[in-house]
């Protein structure tokens, strides 16, 4: 869900929201006790923020300390319209940026999926939204720039774009140096120093780390429970492929140590050159979870709490051809429910159940693998489950020695948020290096020229537990690596006797990498393997100018040429080979060398077909492969312009009027249940987003208060929704939106170093359509738009 507000468009896909903040801030202010001038580069050169025709928020590094802020996705609390998380569904890890403003924006960090948010530092764009989440330990000032920002930012910034500008190295030796401590062991340091070489080589180095222990304690399950005296199994983590296996006794610790330095070369008066690098480090364990619902009969859940609570010789014995037989795995599962009658199970003549080579028989054993797998799940036995006699703690307990833990709410539920079941995978590593190399120089009189030179790399590697127990129902572990490269080159002057401010450039983007994401579902029942490369290059071109037409009217003007192209290499397998049990056809082997199926088993089949092509795998060489073979690309143009006009009612207030687009790239879905024989059917396209937005910028009171107010209108086409599709979230270009609403925020200072500020914010978003093929409800309701029911 693309939608900032994703938790409100489960019920309804309309709804408004209100926030509003208020602060007291000591800071520091000027000689003359007004509020301290804000100098911005939105447009890509000086300007002071109150002539800018954009809706901007400034916070600079006095705003920070005041407020405690290290990292951007607090930044959020101090700007309305704008939610920053610290961390993605289902990512572990703090360092991912889960961004969106008024109201779009992305939460999935997936390697296939490009922010709607970009991400900027010291002019550099971070292409993902791992390690997006940026210290600030050594910032002059953060830009937040809301609305689409397609001409000056080109590519992902559908939402906004959030500017880190790090410290400039002062002339003078400088040294500031803070240390925090507090609860849960908390132990941070930064200092800052600045070291000028000589009058024209100035440096500057900045060295932070931040340390404390998880607030999540993993406690024994069951936990002051009769069945904590019950011996259980659950598989080792051993047992299956996984990015890691480490854990901890607590969840969301913190431990990230960041290094930055900067070399400023004052080449001549018209002439300088900026080095600039960075390097963090992180190893800290997953950020915590909590589950709230548990569904005991879902797809896989139900077939798992099937195979546990049925002794082995039932499960050996089904037959979905009798009723009764199908009576009880209906019990477990609706799914096979549409079966009745004359469907496909009703036709099943082979047991998918049978305890040797079916549903509930061992688990990715198969030979060659470098893994041991799982025992049989079939006639375990359960505990935390309904009464019945393979439960472990009922009198008449049949079952095996060593139960397993049955599927449902109370097997997650500790009674406390702050601790947790789950033993398995818990950690958050992240290594990433940085440089960029920025050179200005004043060509002639009125022209400036500008080269920013930018290389990133990343390497990553999380792993979180989230079904809330010992068992392996669902863990994620996941390994990335990226770089990137990028140069933009800018022109920029002034003409027409300074009336035309202009800026234009060329950009280059070049981004690699590759994922490997490992996570089982319902006891391993299905093993998700997706081993996927990525690769990216764009070009662009851009020009944007600012016309003042008289002294009090000016005209804006601009935009961006764009081509793209994304190529990507699928991989993903299923290691348990869950739809060959599922169908009936998987002989001893199968996986690595399918036989032909026919008679007497499901379905017949004449032609003698190997299984990976009954089931419908592309690859026969490759039967656990659910991607065909080879690479796919993408390929689009795209322009993304912008136009304004400015009125200038004093000297001390400006309003504007802007229209302008944007887009975010397309890609692939990559989490399938289901095998596909054309990569294309897996492709969604670019969203775009066009925005009118009307605005306000005013000073009162000699300086001593700032307003600025401005509405907006969206129209947000070709929306990359998440849609469930069977056991996995996919992407489709599936529904368009309106999203209205407008900000306010005010800054005034009530004395020498005391401010108060107020900021304020409403947002109306809701679909105007949803593709019914995705299957989810809906309605349109007159009052509150198109109204989607929960599937």
């Amino acid at each position: 869900m693309n939608f900032s507000s994703a938790k409100w468009f489960h019920a309804y896909a309309r709804r408004a929201l209100y926030s509003a903040a208020v602060a007291v801030v000591c800071v520091q202010a000027v000689a003359q006790e007004k509020l301290q001038e804000v100098v911005v580069t939105a447009e890509r050169r000086e300007e002071n923020i109150q002539n800018v025709p954009i809706a901007i928020t400034a916070v600079t590094t006095e705003t920070l300390r005041s407020k405690g802020v290290t990292d951007i996705h607090a930044l959020g609390n101090l700007t309305p319209n704008v939610n920053l998380d610290a961390g993605s569904p289902f990512s572990g890890d703090r360092s991912v940026l889960s961004a969106s403003i008024r109201g779009i924006g992305q939460d999935d960090f997936a390697f296939n999926l490009d922010p709607a948010v970009g991400v900027y530092l010291d002019g550099v764009y971070l292409a993902r939204t791992i390690g997006a989440n940026q210290n600030l330990l050594d910032v002059d000032r953060i830009e937040i720039l809301k609305g689409p920002q397609g001409t000056l930012f080109g590519a992902n910034t559908i939402g906004g774009a959030i500017s880190i500008v790090t410290h400039t190295p002062g002339s003078k030796p400088h040294f500031v140096a803070e240390a925090d401590t507090g609860r849960f062991n908390r132990r941070d340091f930064a200092f800052t120093a600045d070291m000028p070489i000589s009058s024209t080589l100035l440096s500057s180095i900045t060295v932070s780390s931040q340390v404390r222990d998880g607030y999540q304690r993993v406690i024994p399950y069951p936990a002051g429970s009769p069945e904590a005296t019950i011996a259980h199994i659950v598989d080792p983590q051993t047992a299956y492929p996984k990015a890691g296996t480490d854990a901890h006794d607590s969840n969301g610790g913190q431990n990230l140590q960041v290094v930055r330095g900067k070399l400023l070369w004052l080449a001549s008066d018209s002439m300088k050159a900026t080095f600039a690098a960075d390097w963090s480090h992180e190893n800290q364990s997953a950020i915590p979870n909590t589950d709230t619902l548990a569904i005991p009969n879902a797809a896989f859940a139900g077939i798992y709490n099937l195979c546990i609570s049925q002794p082995a010789a039932v499960l050996n014995a089904l037959n979905l051809q009798n009723a009764a037989d199908l009576a009880l795995v209906v019990s477990y599962d609706p799914l096979f429910s549409p079966a009745i009658p004359g469907g496909f199970f009703a036709n099943q003549t082979s047991n998918i159940f049978n305890t040797t080579n079916g549903l509930c028989g061992p688990r990715a054993n198969n030979s060659g693998l470098p893994y041991p797998g799982g025992a049989a799940l079939g006639g375990a036995g359960y505990i935390g489950g309904p009464p019945g006699p393979m439960n472990a703690a009922s009198p008449g307990y049949t079952g095996s020695p060593n139960p397993r833990i049955y599927w449902n709410r109370a097997a997650t539920d500790t009674g406390n948020i702050d601790t947790t079941y789950s033993t398995g995978p818990s950690f958050a590593k992240y290594d990433a290096f940085g440089g960029s190399i920025t050179l200005d120089s004043d060509v002639t009189q009125g022209l400036h020229f500008k080269s920013i030179t930018g290389y990133r790399q990343t390497k990553w590697n999380i792993g979180i537990d989230l079904d809330g127990t010992p068992e392996s129902i669902q863990e994620v572990t996941d390994t990335q690596h990226q770089f990137q490269v990028s140069e933009e080159l800018q022109l920029s002057g002034k003409l027409l006797e300074n009336k035309l401010d202009y800026v234009s450039g060329l950009y280059f983007f070049h981004e690699a990498g590759y994922v490997h994401d490992f996570v089982p579902f319902e006891g391993i029942l299905y093993i998700y393997d997706a081993a996927n490369d990525v690769d990216t290059k764009t070009y662009g071109a851009f020009i944007h100018a600012d016309y003042r037409l008289m002294d009090a009217i000016g005209f804006s003007f601009g935009g961006r040429y764009t081509w793209d192209r994304k190529t990507f290499t699928g991989g993903q397998e299923d290691l348990n080979g869950f739809a060959y049990k599922f169908l009936g056809c998987n002989p001893p082997n199968a996986v690595l060398n399918p036989v032909p199926f026919g008679p007497p088993g499901g379905i017949p089949n004449p032609a003698g077909l190997p299984c990976a092509v009954f089931v419908g795998f592309p690859d026969p060489a490759q039967p656990l492969r659910y991607f065909p073979p080879g690479e796919l690309s993408q390929d689009y143009n795209i322009f993304t312009p912008t136009v304004g006009a400015q009125y200038h009612i004093s000297p001390d207030m400006m309003a504007y009027l802007s229209w302008s687009k944007g887009f975010k790239a397309g890609g692939w879905s990559t989490r399938l249940s289901r095998a596909i024989n054309n990569g294309n059917d897996v492709a969604f396209k670019p969203e775009y987003s066009k925005t009118v937005e009307l605005g306000l910028k005013s000073e009162w009171l000699d300086r001593r208060l700032l307003a600025n107010a401005a509405v907006f209108y969206t129209n947000y086409d070709g929306i990359q929704l998440n849609v469930q599709t069977g056991a996995s979230p996919v992407y489709e270009n599936a529904g368009n939106a309106k999203m209205k609403g407008g900000e306010l925020e005010m800054q005034s200072l009530l004395a020498r170093g005391l401010t108060l500020n107020f900021a304020g914010a409403y947002i109306d978003a809701y679909y105007t359509f949803v593709d019914p093929a995705i299957g989810i409800p809906q309605y349109f309701d007159p009052n509150r738009g198109l109204v989607l029911l929960p599937p």
